[in-house]
């Protein structure tokens, strides 16, 4: 694998990751992506120079602080950046040139920005879970054929609908919401992309990460509401990136089962 190849894709990915900050905060408000064309500090409203953009350095040479009204920049800036950066080389490690690297960039992609808004207002815009959703069907048209595409479309259906089964279920037990709409949305994308099995294990595995966070929040009496759509994505993406198939998956059961 060439190296500087796995370079490129991290420098691509840093790039990539500061306009998912743009969209991920900007978009759950309702504002433009295009109008103010350029970046500006939240703070102070004053337009960023070009060399006050560039993923990560910026940050460091400025020492976190804007170059204008010297307010703290929020270190959530950079840490979007390297994630991208980071996920698109290992995307790229994991797939090469492929349909496969289309969609593992199109997941992170995915989850770049879902943490950004989901973290900032407990809301992942639709315009993006659709989006992405497409974009990865296509892929899969392409790379598996008609075949294989009507087989993901279907699957991800089934985890849209058992998952949508359960939220009407929880909401009537529990006289709630008891599980976001919006992460629901997401397994469409689990189904698209995992063997239905798989898509509908994403939930265990992400609420497996989630609940250490909750229990801290807890104990700690701090606000119990947490994000779940970052976990759900990371799910996925970990079973993609790793290859995780059906059959592997099957095998690790029973290895764990009988040990």
């Amino acid at each position: 694998m060439d190296l500087l190849m796995i370079v490129l894709f991290f420098m691509i990915g840093t790039i990539f990751g500061s306009f998912y900050h743009v969209i991920g905060y900007r978009l759950p408000k309702g504002e433009s992506l295009i109008k103010p064309a350029h970046s500006y500090c939240p703070n102070c409203k004053k337009q960023l120079k070009w060399y006050e953009l560039i993923p990560v350095f910026s940050y460091l040479i400025q020492k976190g602080k804007c170059r204008n009204c010297k307010q703290n920049i929020s270190i959530f800036y950079p840490v979007i950046e390297i994630i991208t950066g980071s996920l698109f080389a290992v995307s790229y490690y994991s797939f090469g040139i492929s349909y496969e690297l289309g969609i593992a960039l199109t997941l992170v992609s995915l989850f770049s920005i879902v943490i950004v808004s989901d973290l900032t207002y407990l809301m992942i815009p639709d315009e993006v879970t659709f989006f992405c959703a497409i974009l990865i069907l296509i892929f899969q048209f392409l790379n598996l054929g008609i075949k294989g595409g009507i087989f993901q479309l279907g699957s991800g259906i089934l985890t849209f609908s058992v998952m949508y089964l359960i939220m009407l279920f929880g909401n009537f037990l529990f006289k709630k919401e008891s599980l976001g709409g919006a992460d629901v949305k997401l397994m469409l994308i689990s189904g698209f992309v995992l063997h239905p099995i798989l898509g509908l294990f994403v939930i265990f595995l992400a609420s497996s990460i989630a609940l250490p966070i909750s229990l801290v929040l807890y104990l700690t009496n701090k606000e119990h509401i947490i994000p779940f759509g970052p976990f759900i994505v990371a799910s996925i993406l970990f079973f993609f990136l790793l290859k995780i198939d059906l059959n592997s998956f099957l095998n690790l059961l029973k290895f764990l089962m009988l040990h």
